[in-house]
């Protein structure tokens, strides 16, 4: 990421602690302008209590945060140029499509001519033209999500929050809405923050991906720079498929596609075929090896020559070394 790019975000030194004590402590951050930046985690790490405290839902407790520059921690949301889209879609129910979309414009004075043209815009881009007349309680949760990222959109917000918004859809609409989503990001330029614990939604979406655990910032980087440098076990752990095998004090980790297999016994890693699995182009193999089993990525031609019992070589062409974490049971996902 190029340092002369505009810094769009930026959090400094910011904490936020509940009366519980949990929440989050000494985060930084710099957002810059167009970027997709996705929070990732597991539920209760923190990653939507910044969120809330970028869009002014939750007081932070010392630190700053600035959008271009300014800061905006002392302004209610409303004031803030942020809108944030949420998991429950918060459209009014007793107003149409139209009103719900309608009344942050109108609100700002906007006259109806161009109200009516950038709801007519915003509902195309979002794949939901002609629900003007309907209300909220006649969509499905999906469509009710689109409307509600297309009135966030309509106010030309400087930074859009979201907030697990595809999580309540099944998998084929969520595939369908990242893909707009990200085509929206890229002709509007607009810069998202996002928040997920699903690390396929964040590695399809993201720019860069802040992985998190238990209030703290494990690693910050792009999906390949997360997907093949992994900096601790748990990012290790959260993103991806991964092999963990115990040697010594150490951990190593190895994704499926880095694990070259050989018919045969050799110097390498011995094992036994436990299971193939014909997934499409590619096969996946289960390895016995010792106590371990080693899922590993294989092509057809290969596959075809084995059978369950086989004793293979194993050799992993990349991997990353850990120190093994106390508590940390390694498990082949």
């Amino acid at each position: 990421m190029s340092e002369n790019r505009k810094v769009k975000l930026e959090i400094k030194d910011m904490t936020k602690l509940y009366d519980n004590g949990d929440g989050v402590e000494h985060i930084n951050l710099k957002v810059y302008e167009g970027e997709i930046v996705t929070f990732l985690g597991p539920s209760g790490c923190g990653k939507t209590t910044i969120l809330r405290t970028i869009g002014g839902f939750l007081d932070v407790t010392s630190g700053d945060i600035t959008v271009d520059g300014q800061s905006i921690v002392a302004l209610p949301p409303e004031k803030r140029p942020t809108a944030m889209v949420f998991q429950s879609y918060n459209l009014w129910p007793h107003m149409t499509i139209y009103e719900n979309l309608a009344f942050g414009l109108k609100l700002r004075k906007i006259p109806k001519a161009e109200i009516d043209a950038e709801i007519k815009k915003h509902l195309a881009l979002v794949s939901m033209s002609g629900t003007e007349k309907k209300y909220p309680g006649q969509l499905s949760g999906g469509q009710q999500q689109r409307i509600a990222i297309a009135r966030s959109l309509m106010l030309k917000p400087s930074l859009l929050l979201l907030d697990e918004p595809f999580s309540a859809l099944d998998a084929k609409i969520r595939q369908q809405m990242r893909e707009e989503l990200k085509k929206i990001q890229s002709d509007l330029g607009i810069t998202v923050i996002f928040v997920t614990h699903d690390q396929e939604e964040a590695m399809s979406l993201s720019h860069r991906i802040v992985v998190m655990n238990k209030g703290k910032f494990e690693q910050v980087g792009t999906p390949a720079e997360i997907y093949d440098n992994p900096k601790t076990l748990h990012v290790a752990s959260f993103i991806g498929e991964m092999n963990f095998i115990k040697r010594g004090g150490k951990t190593i980790a190895v994704r499926p596609e880095n694990v070259s297999v050989r018919p045969g016994s050799g110097d390498d890693l011995d094992g036994t075929v436990r299971t193939i699995m014909l997934l499409g182009h590619y096969v996946v193999l289960n390895v016995q090896c010792g106590e371990n089993v080693v899922k590993c990525n294989v092509d057809r031609e290969l596959s075809d020559r084995l059978k369950i019992g086989d004793p293979v070589t194993l050799t992993f062409n990349k991997y990353s070394e850990f120190d093994t974490e106390a508590g940390f049971t390694p498990v082949a996902q």
